[in-house]
């Protein structure tokens, strides 16, 4: 007994590790130059697998049971800091940013590569400590890892990161993401031109995705850059309808931050926001991807945690379904009650993936069970959760659009929520949503999910107006020429805008909706106007406002009640009274440096003075009250995008096996 007590106590001594009791270390990491919080800073415990990261607004929270263990705080572009816990509960960090460049050899789990220079600060980590954890101990993204130690597992795995809801960052298979073409909108003189017409988009889908690029080192292909989106993803301050109506217009005019001689416009929309308790009841049927293509940590089990989230917000008067599909299409859940959650989410927590993918047949079954349920004066709605990646039946995005085209007249709305990478099929999906009066979301990480199933959980599920389309008359005495930032696959006919049968977007419940403008005034020279030959057939005469008029344009807006077929009109003047920039909104800076980003991503040749270092400036001066962190995430972005745009590679893996 004697000698296995003195065992255990030179082991104890051997390893010098104590344990103390088991608690909870939490606080925020800042910038420590601009005082800015870090979202997606890496949390790792020191020797350990065990990690977590900032969420939006940089806080973090780890559970530790060492008093003398150490935390790694790291980010991309900035120094690691090393801080001892102690008995401390609550660390705030400072990170200051890296001035040098780095040379190392990065090891993934297949080989071994030069990583070419990087600005950045870079974790290392024990290449076997690193192999040997599972998905499930890692708790959060660790950026920029090198892994120290010999090659050799067959294991493919990016050792660069960790995914921001706790699973390793598989390397894709193969790079077959599509996306929907996009030719920018160009400038259009007035003169001979002077309608503008497009449909409101509320989806946010190119935002989150632009995010996942970025945050795993790589600039987004410029398809996958939607300007629109990506300025609203973002909430803006501004007010809700006074009267009977359920939308309420807005109009900003100032200069324009990429060229001063030209004028930036601001068209904003504010839904009507209806109190949770007073939402119509809900007949809902979760469409879930259970294919092979789905069997990943980042798609199913992110699905299953999103959809979860979604069933804690229902009430007892909602119902839902749940409908998959695989190789075939079948029904997992009849109608339930909101209140039967248990039920629901072992329902949920029950899916499995595998087999090819009969997305057409789901989505008609799907519409079928929606229709058998279908609440008259409620919400009824199919919340289709996929990578896209149809490969069985009706499959291309002619036959997916003739599909929901048909299925909307019922009354029923289709929201998509994205997910994945690698073969992630964007292009299939925002034609879903589109056609099916639904939205639009991309779902990269459990915040996302979050946000736009919980927080954002009426815009999201419940529409207030349908079909909303604007019409802008520019006045050619004041307005050279115009040009709409991004909305290139929302344009529309300018007949199209008193044809009620013609589709366009809808808003939900406290949705919000800006459209950007860039003008060049009248008289400014400027080599965006190419002069065109006299017409021979007809009279060239452009008809103009007198000139001693003020009124710049006339915004005609057009919408439907939910339950309508007949749409409803208002409208706006706007005269030529701009006022300076730097007494703009804070909105209106922020969503310019958005939209100024979005130019620089797309390398659009309408970019002219714009830069990251002007944007990420603008986006600070306009960050606001920024409650959920959103905004700070954005300017943490932009200056990774800045990095990238350099010609740096965060995290290079080659194709050496």
């Amino acid at each position: 007994m004697k000698r296995f007590l003195l065992i255990i106590m030179m082991f104890a001594a051997l390893t010098g590790f104590k344990r103390g009791t088991t608690h909870t270390i939490s606080g925020t990491v800042y910038s420590a130059d601009d005082k800015l919080p870090l979202p997606g800073v890496t949390v790792l415990l020191k020797g350990t697998s065990t990690g977590t990261q900032t969420n939006a607004k940089g806080t973090y929270s780890i559970t530790v049971s060492d008093n003398n263990a150490t935390l790694i705080f790291n980010f991309i572009g900035f120094q690691p800091q090393y801080i001892t816990i102690g008995s401390k509960t609550k660390i705030d960090v400072y990170l200051k940013v890296a001035s040098s460049s780095l040379n190392e050899v990065v090891v993934t789990a297949y080989g071994v590569q030069k990583r070419k220079d990087v600005t950045g600060s870079v974790a290392q980590i024990n290449n076997k400590d690193a192999l040997k954890s599972t998905p499930q101990r890692l708790q959060g993204r660790v950026s920029g890892i090198v892994v120290n130690g010999a090659p050799g597992s067959a294991q493919k795995m990016m050792i660069r990161g960790v995914n921001s809801y706790g699973y390793v960052s598989p390397a894709p298979a193969e790079d077959n993401e599509s996306y929907k073409g996009i030719t920018e909108n160009s400038f259009t003189n007035a003169g001979t031109t002077p309608l503008s017409t497009f449909s409101v988009d509320v989806d946010a889908a190119s935002y989150s995705n632009v995010r996942r690029f970025i945050n795993n080192g790589q600039l987004p292909p410029a398809d996958a850059v939607r300007v629109e989106e990506m300025i609203n993803y973002f909430n803006y301050n501004l007010a809700g309808p006074t009267d009977n109506s359920p939308v309420a217009i807005h109009t900003e005019l100032s200069s324009a931050p990429w060229n001063t001689k030209h004028r930036l416009l601001r068209i904003g929309l504010k839904a009507k926001t209806i109190a949770t308790k007073n939402l119509p009841a809900s007949n809902l049927v979760f469409l879930i991807d259970v294919s092979g293509s789905m069997n990943s940590a980042n798609k199913l089990p992110l699905v299953q945690s999103s959809l979860k989230m979604l069933v804690d917000q229902l009430r007892p008067q909602d119902k839902v379904a749940l409908v998959v599909y695989a190789g075939a299409a079948g029904v997992v859940l009849p109608s339930t009650s909101g209140d039967k959650k248990e039920t629901i989410k072992n329902a949920i927590d029950n899916l499995s993936a595998g087999g090819s993918t009969a997305g057409g047949e789901g989505i008609k079954l799907a519409y079928k069970i929606a229709a058998e349920n279908l609440i008259k004066t409620g919400n009824n709605r199919i919340i289709l959760a996929t990578d896209g990646d149809f490969n069985v039946g009706a499959s291309s995005d002619d036959d997916m659009e003739k599909l929901i085209e048909k299925k909307r007249e019922s009354g029923i709305f289709l929201s998509v929520l994205g997910y994945g990478m690698g073969n992630y099929k964007d292009s299939k999906m925002e034609t879903l949503a589109d056609k099916g009066n639904g939205n639009y979301a991309y779902i990269d990480n459990i915040t996302e999910a979050r946000k736009t199933l919980v927080s954002e959980f009426g815009g999201t599920l419940f529409t207030v107006a349908k079909d909303v389309k604007l019409q802008i008359e520019f006045n050619p005495a004041k307005v050279q020429a115009y040009r709409l930032l991004g909305y290139e696959n929302r344009i529309l006919n300018k007949e199209d805008f008193n044809d009620d049968k013609k589709d366009a977007g809808d808003m939900g419940s406290g949705h919000t909706v800006t459209a950007f403008y860039e003008i060049v005034p009248a008289g400014i020279k400027d080599d965006y106007m190419v002069s065109v030959d006299p017409l021979k057939y007809q009279k060239n005469e452009v008809k103009v406002a007198a000139s001693g008029s003020s009124e710049m344009m006339t915004i005609k807006f057009r919408y439907k009640e939910p339950v309508s077929s007949v749409s409803k009109m208002s409208q706006a003047v706007v005269y030529d009274k701009p006022v300076d920039f730097k007494l703009t909104s804070t909105d209106f800076q922020f969503a310019s440096a958005v939209a100024e980003v979005g130019m620089l991503l797309r390398d659009s040749k309408f970019k002219q003075k714009a830069s990251f270092a002007h944007a990420i400036a603008t986006a600070r001066a306009g960050k606001g009250d920024d409650g959920e962190g959103y905004r700070s995430e954005f300017i943490r972005l932009a200056e990774s995008a800045k990095l990238l745009s350099k010609g740096t590679e965060l995290a290079k893996v080659g194709d050496d096996e």
